[in-house]
């Protein structure tokens, strides 16, 4: 990438999870020098959006950084001639994800905000949204890269890879999270455990586990995996059993509890459901912390409250992977990217989660050491078939294929339920998804 004058644009800079990415910024400014950063928000986050502009100026100053920090309602003026383009948008705020838990438990369902029929209403409200943001990139920063962490991450990288036309990875900070449980169990550094992931966002499979130059994969998991750490703070903590572990030859991400485990984790939904205390309530009220917090004009460092919002690691993941294009490293990242026939079992436009070469030209997926079995196969393909059908459904607005990508997710298993679900989601949330055909 030629070594032009570093603008950024920060889409749904109102965001709690912002001042993370600022840190980023600022511990990395000596490779990625930063020169503009545009946060950007809705007419509604405005207040949001003043609090975190007003922080990350202290936050630059303290460290004794010259930026333009402009906070705008201006999505177009922040896109325009940007180097990068970051969208971590939540479109109907968190009252939406509210609904998005509770609807699906109401009918019997998992209720959760990137999968399932909840993950579903977020995806029809938000890859509208998203290929809007694809239209003025096109428009006015042509050679930008759109580094998306809005979920569901996998179904908007999907969208934008078949409809977005510009240059695009998606990011996710589980397997960085992964990687420093794995460090932390195994006690040492994070540079010394490399892992191999196969699969889409929130539905990977770690195959490998080298720490130290030593490949540890069947020693980890007969032996930590089943136990407490490996697991994020937005879903039910429940132990892995250590002989499925094995029978399944690799370490399921957090988000499989909720295709593993689907009876102890329902069970556990309606009981926070019933006392009002779903994860959509915790984290209304932890934002409400947060935001009291940053309006403190002393307040000049990202607080340690931060990391019980779920956004851990951010910062590394999204200014490391800006940093690598940037300067051209090669390094090796675990993104979302187009298949191209990485994993054979899956479409070529298939949005997949793997690692990937990461140069000045975005990111390259590498070759797997070897091709999902069927025990890992069955339940990929039936999340994807979901996936294409989603993404379908949210850019042409079909109810038909709506009802079609519902009826084939393994969380909702049966016609009636998909059909009733879907029909409360879009009336819940018809302020904020297209009518559909």
């Amino acid at each position: 990438m030629k070594k032009i004058p570093l603008k950024v644009a920060v889409i749904g800079g109102g965001s709690s999870y912002t001042p993370e990415l600022i840190e980023g910024f600022i511990k990395h400014y000596d490779e990625f020098p930063i020169k503009e950063l545009y946060l950007v928000d809705v007419a509604k986050g405005i207040d949001k959006l003043n609090i975190i502009g007003a922080m990350a100026k202290r936050m630059f100053a303290k460290a004794r950084i010259d930026i333009n920090i402009q906070t705008t309602l201006d999505r177009r003026e922040a896109i325009k001639d940007a180097t990068f383009v970051s969208t971590q948008i939540r479109v109907g705020q968190l009252e939406a994800r509210a609904l998005d838990e509770r609807i699906p438990v109401e009918l019997g369902l998992i209720g959760q905000e990137t999968t399932g029929a909840g993950g579903f209403a977020k995806a029809l409200r938000t890859i509208p949204v998203i290929l809007d943001i694809c239209k003025d990139i096109r428009e006015l920063a042509p050679d930008a890269f759109m580094l998306n962490f809005t979920n569901p991450a996998g179904l908007v990288t999907e969208a934008v890879i078949k409809y977005g036309g510009v240059k695009s990875i998606g990011l996710c900070n589980l397997p960085i999270g992964l990687q420093m449980q794995i460090a932390e169990l195994c006690n040492v550094d994070v540079a010394e455990v490399q892992i191999e992931m196969v699969g889409i966002n929130h539905l990977n499979w770690t195959t490998r586990i080298i720490v130290s130059g030593e490949d540890i994969t069947e020693q980890f998991l007969s032996e930590s995996a089943s136990g407490p750490g490996l697991n994020m703070k937005n879903i039910p903590d429940l132990d892995w059993d250590s002989q499925f572990l094995q029978s399944l030859k690799a370490l399921p991400c957090p988000y499989h509890r909720y295709y593993y485990m689907r009876d102890e984790v329902l069970e556990k939904q309606i009981e926070d459901y019933k006392s009002g205390n779903t994860r959509a309530e915790t984290v209304m009220q932890l934002e409400a912390e947060l935001f009291e917090l940053y309006k403190d004009e002393a307040l000049d460092i990202k607080p340690l409250q931060l990391e019980q919002r779920g956004g851990a690691y951010y910062s590394e993941v999204a200014v490391n992977l800006m940093t690598a294009i940037y300067n051209n490293k090669k390094n090796i990242q675990i993104v979302n990217v187009r298949n191209n026939g990485i994993i054979s079992c899956l479409p070529d436009d298939a949005s997949i989660e793997v690692n990937a070469v990461i140069d000045a030209n975005g990111a390259h997926p590498l070759a797997l050491t070897g091709q999902p079995g069927p025990q890992i196969r069955g339940l990929l393909q039936a999340v994807k078939a979901y996936e294409e059908l989603a993404v379908e459904a949210a850019v042409h607005r079909s109810y038909d294929v709506a009802l079609q990508a519902l009826c084939v997710h393994p969380l909702i298993g049966s016609a009636a339920k998909a059909k009733a679900v879907l029909d409360r989601l879009l009336e819940a949330h018809k302020s904020y998804i297209p009518k559909f055909s």
